[in-house]
């Protein structure tokens, strides 16, 4: 890792990338896993497309999904990809902080915790 006091904007530009990079090609990997998985296990059943169903209690807290992860089951699992793709850019904006405040760029640093406040607050508050 670079020493604090050589963090520029390019560096910090590469590992946002690599950091976004990465976060999506994990979750599409974990989705893509748990689809084959309920393919193979539901692939061949009918569809009743007359009424709507949401997603029952235990796969809408992390618990849950951790638990249906656990057991391979293969909605559990395409639920976890979708918690890594919606935890990805708020990584980035976690890591923007450490690298405005790397940086010394107090005003940055206060906006982008106010961003990432507002981002937790809308996922685990609401």
């Amino acid at each position: 890792m670079l020493p604090t006091s050589k963090w520029t904007d390019q560096p910090v530009e590469e590992i946002i990338g690599n950091l976004l990079r990465a976060g999506v090609i994990l979750a599409a990997a974990i989705v893509s896993f748990g689809a084959a998985i309920y393919l193979v296990r539901h692939g061949l059943e009918p569809t009743d497309y007359r009424a709507f169903r949401g997603e029952p209690n235990d796969r809408r807290h992390l618990r849950g999904i951790g638990h249906q992860t656990l057991g391979l089951h293969g909605r559990g699992i395409i639920q976890l990809g979708l918690v890594f793709l919606i935890a990805t850019p708020v990584a980035r904006v976690a890591f923007s902080v450490f690298a405005f405040a790397a940086e010394r760029d107090r005003m940055y640093v206060a906006f982008t915790l106010v961003v990432l406040a507002v981002l937790m607050y809308s996922l685990l508050g609401a």
